[in-house]
């Protein structure tokens, strides 16, 4: 059975798209850690939604809707969090008023919201070669900008109050993080929901800086652990029945926790 569905054409598109949002989380994940922004990424994710449900009222695809609100509202916080000691209040400020609308969304959709619904969980498995091109387009967007950013927003991040006073443009650069990070969760979300978002974005990303302290080495050990827990996550629901973002987030934690063993046990030898 296992060997049989290896040769079917969902299976080869959904390890495709998952190889996809894994490059793109594992990237852009570096600096949401690095930066202090995980908080943010849960609520552009849960806003994300508010935009599925809000495209469905107005009869569009819900995942267009999706990626447009995770943009719109990576925008404003990127605006309203230039100041960091501002950010979480401004993160919960957005948070509150956009669940508020999802919830108003969803009251005055009156059909089956199966498709928004399935956002919440995910469902890489039913990604299609149309939206397999889509995640590719934001993939080469993302993957693109850091590639012409990275040297600013490395140094932004790391110390930017140092990186202001060489007239880099930190408040910039912060909106740009917050757009890619925006990006990225909207990929993510249709890989493993909004729910479990943090799973690619965040864990692999966060085992990586535990075990180096170099930039090229986080970053290449951040890609590996995503996509490992990706392409694994998905060849595991082939061989059991059960959700593909519980195999995906229990690798991506159990990563985590090999970081965290192997930190603590080099900091105490």
């Amino acid at each position: 059975m296992f060997t049989d569905l290896l040769g079917e054409h969902f299976v080869h598109t959904a390890l495709i798209a998952g190889a996809v949002v894994a490059i793109v989380a594992g990237t852009i994940g570096v600096f949401v850690v690095m930066r202090g922004l995980s908080f943010a990424v849960h609520a552009i994710s849960e806003l994300g939604f508010t935009g599925a449900t809000g495209a469905l009222v107005l009869g569009l695809d819900p995942v267009l809707g999706m990626i447009c609100g995770s943009v719109a509202v990576g925008a404003v916080l990127g605006v309203l969090s230039l100041r960091g000691r501002e950010r979480d209040s401004a993160i919960g400020a957005v948070l509150a008023f956009g669940l508020g609308l999802g919830v108003l969304f969803l009251s005055l959709y009156q059909g089956y919201a199966t498709t928004a619904t399935n956002l919440l969980f995910g469902s890489i498995v039913g990604v299609d070669d149309a939206q397999l091109l889509g995640l590719a387009i934001v993939a080469v967007i993302v993957l693109g900008a850091v590639v012409v950013l990275w040297r600013p927003l490395y140094f932004s991040g790391v110390d930017p109050e140092v990186a202001r006073s060489r007239r880099v443009p930190v408040g910039a650069l912060t909106v740009a993080v917050f757009l890619l990070v925006a990006l990225t969760t909207a990929e993510a979300i249709q890989v493993v929901g909004v729910l479990l978002v943090l799973t690619l974005v965040i864990t692999p990303a966060a085992a990586a800086q535990r075990l180096t302290v170099r930039p090229g080495l986080t970053l290449a050990l951040s890609i590996g652990i995503a996509l490992v827990s990706t392409e694994g996550g998905i060849l595991l629901s082939l061989a059991k029945a059960w959700p593909t973002s519980f195999f995906i987030s229990s690798i991506s934690f159990a990563f985590y926790l090999a970081a965290r063993v192997t930190s603590y046990a080099r900091e105490r030898a």
